[in-house]
């Protein structure tokens, strides 16, 4: 889908958890152009992630999770930014950065049982275990996946998160289970400004699926924080390279640790990805908070 070919390209999923979160306006500043306006309120803009896995795609299978910094504002209208997108196909992120313009990177995505994962401590003390749309239960207790995702870049690999969800129930049978009414809806998104698209671009994913309310996930800090595995012993011959990837990890995982406030399960997902346009970003309005001195 290149940018600009007036293509669509459709993806399928089993299910999808969207989960919309309250994000510090100062952490999604750090993802968003300058040229553009954060869509904030009372010092908080809307963000989250969606995590989903899927079984057709232009890319193949694979697992996605994408980091949503909040809203931003380009008028006529407003639209999500992505942090970070994570997958665990290097074609698929080869395909989010040449055909999409996203900040695409390779992860592994591990899948555990856990069957204490409850006695661990919590980022947040509030928070409940969420339902991730692969035809799963939801469980208040017993058994539970952690899912662990950690990024990588050649031989390296840094611990990013780990995300907890009700542990997969093969029934076999659906049939008494809801799975919220059938929708069609409209998700509009800004990308580019990367090195493989530094023009803004917008885009919009057109999505049909059944979707629900469910509770909201849990989110682990990482471990660590120096890169797990480096059998070179380095990172990378440009420093200022690695502190700028190391800052924008950091902050990914300051998005995903903000306070989520709704999250929807969606079933049955089908997804046509309009082929993005590029589009003139209008310069922000100067504010005197904002203001060098």
């Amino acid at each position: 889908m290149a940018a600009g070919s007036g293509r669509e390209e459709a993806a399928a999923a089993a299910g999808a958890l969207y989960q919309l979160h309250l994000v510090k306006a100062a952490t999604a500043r750090a993802f968003v152009p300058r040229e553009l306006r954060l869509v904030e309120a009372f010092g908080y803009t809307l963000g989250g992630m969606f995590l989903a896995r899927y079984d057709d795609s232009p890319a193949g299978k694979f697992d996605e999770l994408v980091v949503i910094a909040g809203i931003v504002w380009n008028p006529p209208t407003s639209c999500a930014w992505a942090a970070r997108v994570l997958v665990n196909s290097a074609e698929a992120c080869r395909h989010g950065r040449k055909e999409v313009g996203l900040p695409s990177h390779v992860a592994t995505f591990s899948q555990t049982e856990a069957d204490a994962l409850r006695n661990k401590p919590l980022v947040k003390s509030n928070s409940f275990l969420s339902l991730l749309g692969m035809r799963s239960t939801v469980s208040n207790q017993g058994n539970d996946r952690e899912i662990e995702i950690s990024e990588t870049k050649g031989s390296c690999t840094r611990h990013l998160c780990n995300i907890s969800v009700p542990l997969t129930v093969s029934t076999g049978s659906h049939k008494h289970k809801w799975m919220g009414p059938a929708i069609r809806m409209s998700l509009p998104s800004f990308s580019g400004q990367i090195e493989d698209h530094p023009d803004l671009l917008k885009y919009s994913c057109q999505v049909e699926c059944r979707v629900r309310p469910v509770r909201p996930a849990k989110i682990w800090r990482p471990r660590i924080t120096e890169p797990q595995e480096c059998p070179d012993g380095k990172i990378s011959s440009k420093g200022s390279e690695v502190l700028a990837e190391l800052d924008a990890q950091k902050h990914t995982v300051m998005v995903l640790l903000s306070k989520p406030i709704l999250a929807l399960e969606f079933n049955s997902l089908e997804m046509h990805v309009d082929a993005p346009k590029i589009v003139i970003p209008h310069s922000k309005k100067k504010e005197v908070r904002y203001s060098s001195t």
